[in-house]
């Protein structure tokens, strides 16, 4: 009997040590969650993308490559991970107020866990007067940006806010410049109240295309596309907002270059 008992507990041993050893060497994965408009946005999860969409492409389609496992090294201080998923929310045509309104923010914040990111890019729709249904004046801009970086920190999460990336207009003396108004920098005032991470993405991308020129930009990074090239497109495309996966790429590159540089966030 004693026998018996000696080897039941050395078989409970066996098993709690085994599962000790599991949790210990279990993979930690962080969640990248990027929630903004339809720059930011993953088309290929759209039905029948490729015939129907193809080549629009948000940068968030395509910023998964740069989180590889042998790149975290080089955003430790964001990521305390073995790998980080990205899961991409963006919406297009949404601003912060119908993002929060559709329900978007709530199924976020109901899957953080402590140790996620969050990166909200929004401007492009918050400040579109001509259409009320997205508008959102700069007050409530702010009041949604506080919002959300509120309640990721409340989850033990890191929000990083991006200023709306530059459209492809307009154009001044061989130099692109600012589209968005007051709404970059109303962001950067939320940042440095609330002491939050902040990648400068509109004064980035601008550079980045000045720096290619307008002429190429406008044929390989923007939606500007010639009849018969696409099944989507048979006639063609003239737009200075979305992306090709080309321009897509570019932004992830620099939104990831950008991330290399911010501090560690402060608790």
């Amino acid at each position: 009997m004693f026998v018996m008992k000696k080897r039941f507990f050395a078989f409970l041993l066996l098993c709690a040590t085994a599962l000790f050893m599991s949790f210990a060497f279990q993979k930690k994965v962080v969640k990248v969650y990027l929630i903004g408009d339809s720059t930011v946005a993953d088309y290929s999860l759209e039905p029948d993308f490729q015939t129907k969409r193809y080549p629009v492409t948000g940068w968030g389609q395509v910023f998964q490559p740069f989180l590889h496992r042998d790149s975290l090294a080089q955003v430790k201080h964001l990521i305390k991970a073995d790998s980080a998923l990205v899961d991409d929310r963006a919406k297009g045509g949404r601003s912060t107020r119908t993002f929060f309104e559709e329900g978007r923010w709530a199924e976020v914040y109901k899957l953080l866990k402590k140790g996620d990111l969050v990166m909200i890019q929004f401007g492009h729709n918050d400040g579109a007067e001509n259409k009320p249904e997205r508008y959102v004046n700069l007050t409530g801009y702010k009041e949604y940006l506080r919002l959300f970086v509120n309640q990721t920190k409340e989850k033990g999460a890191t929000p990083i806010l991006l200023t709306p990336v530059a459209r492809n207009y307009p154009w001044k003396e061989g130099k692109l410049t600012n589209v968005h108004g007051e709404y970059p920098q109303a962001m950067k005032e939320v940042a440095k109240e609330m002491n939050v991470l902040l990648i400068d993405l509109n004064e980035l991308s601008m550079q980045s295309f000045t720096q290619k020129g307008q002429e190429y930009v406008s044929s390989n990074y923007f939606m500007n596309l010639p009849a018969g090239k696409y099944v989507a497109y048979p006639e063609g495309q003239k737009d200075n907002t979305h992306f090709q996966p080309e321009g897509a790429t570019e932004v992830a590159r620099l939104v990831f270059g950008a991330m290399k540089g911010l501090s560690a966030p402060k608790k």
